[in-house]
């Protein structure tokens, strides 16, 4: 997609935090790539003058990218309701590289909270940012994670300072409930790296014993590619799933690991062509959730990558 010239190195560099945002927002690059576009257009039809007196242009961008992103969400989820089967946010092969290594504008000085907000753009967050209705989301995001006061995220929402406090209260305690008792790093690898290492054994056994017992997958196939159009649930039904699609694909299959925005995700490539990246949910030292991503048009960005 052609970018707008910003007409300044200094507005043309918020790019990749508007990216970051419009990300974390929607779930879905091209939608973001599309928002922060129609951001940097508004920008440039402003009249000279009125641009010249905008004191911040990068919190200017900000809070018109998320009212774009806001008014998008509405539709997003009208759009996902008639998607063919599940939907899941477009998994990005390397964050730091597609954002420019900048994620928020303003970290949290509590160090829990960065934390959270360091995985703001894994599978797994976002995901839990789904759940939220899109005034929240927008109101979370951009407080938490760029540091807008709630006096400038009131302009966005449209609502009033305080209840913009409160939409992000809300937020952020249903985003640690969701997100209680998730693994560390460090134990999300290595549960992956053995989960893998038991898939290429094919024996349904030691997969289960990697699987929490309620654990659920979730495939996305956009009515492009084959998936499961429900979740499947419970350790042995996902492990069948799993071993399924494996043994399915014969000569021609590679199995790699890479470490992305979701942690470590399994790629999938059937003749050097990605078709589908793993993303997973590791708790107690065993996999809870997996989300697997079919649909081709999200993963374009997976494509010719090294492995």
């Amino acid at each position: 997609m052609s970018t707008v010239d910003a007409s300044s190195d200094a507005v043309a560099a918020e790019r990749p935090a508007l990216l970051g945002l419009a990300y974390r927002l929607l779930g879905s690059f091209a939608e973001a790539e599309d928002a922060v576009q129609s951001g940097y257009e508004r920008w440039l039809r402003l009249p000279e003058v009125e641009r010249a007196e905008i004191r911040s242009p990068g919190a200017w961008l900000t809070r018109v990218v998320g009212r774009i992103c806001l008014d998008e969400l509405g539709s997003a989820r009208a759009r996902r309701e008639a998607y063919v089967g599940e939907w899941l946010p477009e998994p990005l092969p390397d964050a730091p590289g597609v954002f420019g290594g900048r994620f928020a504008a303003a970290p949290p000085a509590d160090p829990a909270e960065h934390a959270e907000l360091a995985e703001g753009v894994s599978t797994a967050m976002l995901v839990v940012l789904e759940t939220l209705t899109p005034a929240e989301r927008v109101a979370f995001v951009l407080h938490e994670a760029f540091g807008l006061p709630f006096a400038e995220i009131a302009e966005v929402v449209g609502r009033s300072p305080g209840a913009c406090r409160q939409l992000a209260s809300s937020a952020r305690a249903r985003v640690r409930a969701g997100r209680a008792g998730a693994a560390s790093a460090e134990q999300h690898a290595a549960v992956v790296h053995a989960f893998l290492a038991a898939a290429a054994t094919g024996r349904i056994e030691a997969l289960v014993e990697l699987l929490d017992p309620d654990a659920r997958l979730v495939s996305d196939g956009g009515g492009i590619v084959s998936a499961a159009r429900r979740p499947v649930l419970g350790a042995e039904h996902v492990a069948r799933y799993v071993l399924g699609i494996i043994a399915k694909r014969g000569e021609g299959l590679s199995i790699s690991l890479r470490d992305a925005a979701s942690g470590y995700v399994a790629v999938f490539a059937q003749d050097g062509v990605v078709d589908t990246v793993v993303s997973v949910e590791v708790r107690e030292g065993r996999l809870s959730e997996l989300w697997l991503v079919r649909n081709p048009e999200k993963l374009a960005r997976w494509q010719g990558l090294s492995a």
